[in-house]
């Protein structure tokens, strides 16, 4: 079972690696940011904008925050302005640093239900997996992301957790 101090390490850890991948697709031209290459969503665009989605689904779960429209095939759309996509990233990391203070061991512990839209049924876990799953997610994509843009010719530091500013 993972504990708040893990909670909190990955709320900042994923607020150090949104800094870094935005800021080396912010120096791409927008072409370049929607072009097509390859990955799961096509895009550093849509990849990015998938992965804001996921997140403000599984903090609606979590907190009550509002749940984005769509599924995961319209997660791709939902920001299509990238300055509009960058504000909203930047905001909704805030947002899951505040949530992460306040992250106690019996919530942890608890179960959580909520309804999957992937596999159209409710599931029940621990939250504690739940939440170790939404930052798994996050890494996932942000790794798929790093390639995307180092593809590109940008160049983004290191991601190594280790790493990461105290």
């Amino acid at each position: 079972m993972i504990d708040s101090a893990y909670v909190q390490r990955m709320a900042r850890y994923n607020r150090w690696q949104n800094e870094n991948l935005y800021g080396v697709a912010d120096q791409l031209s927008e072409e370049a940011r929607r072009q097509e290459r390859g990955a799961f969503f096509g895009s550093i665009h849509k990849t990015l904008s998938h992965l804001l989605w996921a997140d403000r689904i599984w903090m609606s779960r979590f907190t009550g925050e509002p749940r984005p429209p769509g599924g995961i095939t319209e997660s791709v759309s939902l920001y299509p302005d990238w300055e509009n996509l960058k504000s909203e990233r930047n905001g909704f990391d805030a947002t899951i640093l505040h949530w992460a203070d306040d992250i106690d061991a019996a919530w942890l512990a608890a179960d959580h239900t909520y309804y999957s839209g992937a596999i159209k049924r409710d599931v029940t876990k621990p939250r504690w997996l739940l939440i170790a799953h939404m930052f798994n997610h996050q890494t996932h994509h942000r790794g798929q992301v790093h390639c995307l843009l180092t593809q590109a010719g940008g160049k983004p530091h290191d991601t190594d957790l280790p790493f990461m500013p105290e």
